[in-house]
């Protein structure tokens, strides 16, 4: 193939799940229909916790960002997709795909270490409870929120920049975004360096925090077996594990489309993989991270009490009702 000069590009085109064209009705309802959900669900999760000085504590600081992060991340390929689904195969500029792929990497990476800032902070709590509010001070939250955010920046950066400074021999991506491995696929000539230079950074960007994470939940569930509640190691058990099956499915399926060369490449499996980490995360984010939480439910009720009509609360049901009913 002839290399495409990229200065005389305008756009790209989105293949999308042309393979299943016939199902891109329902994939678009139940697209929209999650969509919709998870954005409504971390909006929600995030106006509570801003709104209640209960929950002003770390914990709920990161829950925050989390839920702001899900939003952002979703907003950046979800309504791109869903176009797709729509019309079909659909064009991107060059300068929109290269921001697709930077913000993409930028909030995947920055949630990546946001996850292990969290598992850091349940590891002080439950580890060193006596020392919880020495350690885990504002200036330290605000540190690693911004080191998550720093380190987003930099891989977003080091990918995007690379990868658009290299000539093209095809402009047709065969994924429903500009993900950095299909984007590989259309690059000219020898592409071992990007390969290398992807598979570095994801070590850096997906296995490092993850190992943080797998060595704070091995110090937790230590202590927790030293606690002489069984009630309380239920638990703590319940919890842990919820979060170990949400990060397990984040952190499995990035890396299963990261770190591995492109000769391994497989569309339509990318594509699933691709799917789990975009948009199954953000969905279970708030079901395990905030709305099991007893702390978010009672703030989720207070806040309902507030805003409820004052015609529906008890006492007013019951004067209206007139006595001895």
């Amino acid at each position: 193939m002839i290399p495409v000069n990229l200065s005389e590009v305008s756009e790209f085109r989105l293949l999308g799940f042309s393979e299943v064209s016939h199902l891109h009705p329902l994939l678009c309802v139940v697209l929209f229909s999650l969509y919709i959900f998870t954005l409504m669900a971390n909006t929600a999760i995030a106006l509570i916790i801003n709104g209640d000085n209960t929950l002003h504590t770390p914990m709920y600081f990161f829950l925050l960002q989390l839920s702001c992060l899900d939003i952002c991340y979703l907003t950046v390929i979800v309504p791109k997709t869903l176009e797709n689904l729509m019309v079909g195969t659909i064009g991107i500029s060059k300068t929109g795909c290269a921001m697709q792929m930077f913000f993409c990497l930028y909030f995947g990476v920055a949630e990546c270490f946001l996850l292990a800032a969290m598992s850091f902070d349940r590891y002080v709590a439950i580890c060193y409870p006596l020392h919880y509010t020495i350690i885990m001070n504002s200036r330290v939250c605000k540190g690693l929120v911004a080191g998550t955010y720093l380190c987003g920046t930099a891989v977003g950066l080091v990918h995007t920049i690379g990868t658009f400074s290299l000539p093209f021999c095809g402009l047709t991506i065969n994924h429903f975004f500009c993900e950095i491995q299909p984007l590989l696929e259309l690059l000219c000539g020898n592409t071992s360096p990007s390969e290398i230079q992807v598979i570095a950074v994801a070590g850096f960007a997906i296995v490092c925090p993850f190992l943080m994470i797998i060595y704070s939940y091995i110090c937790i569930i230590s202590t927790i077996l030293k606690m002489s509640s069984a009630e309380g190691q239920q638990k703590a058990f319940s919890t842990c594990s919820s979060h170990i099956l949400v990060v397990t499915l984040f952190y499995g399926t990035a890396s299963s489309m990261y770190l591995r060369p492109k000769s391994t490449y497989s569309a339509s499996v990318d594509k699933l993989l691709s799917l789990s980490y975009t948009v199954v995360t953000p969905l279970l984010n708030p079901i395990i991270y905030s709305l099991r939480n007893e702390e978010v439910k009672g703030a989720l009720r207070r806040r309902w009490r507030k805003l409820g009509p004052a015609d529906l609360r008890p006492e007013r049901c019951q004067h209206l009702l007139g006595p001895g009913l």
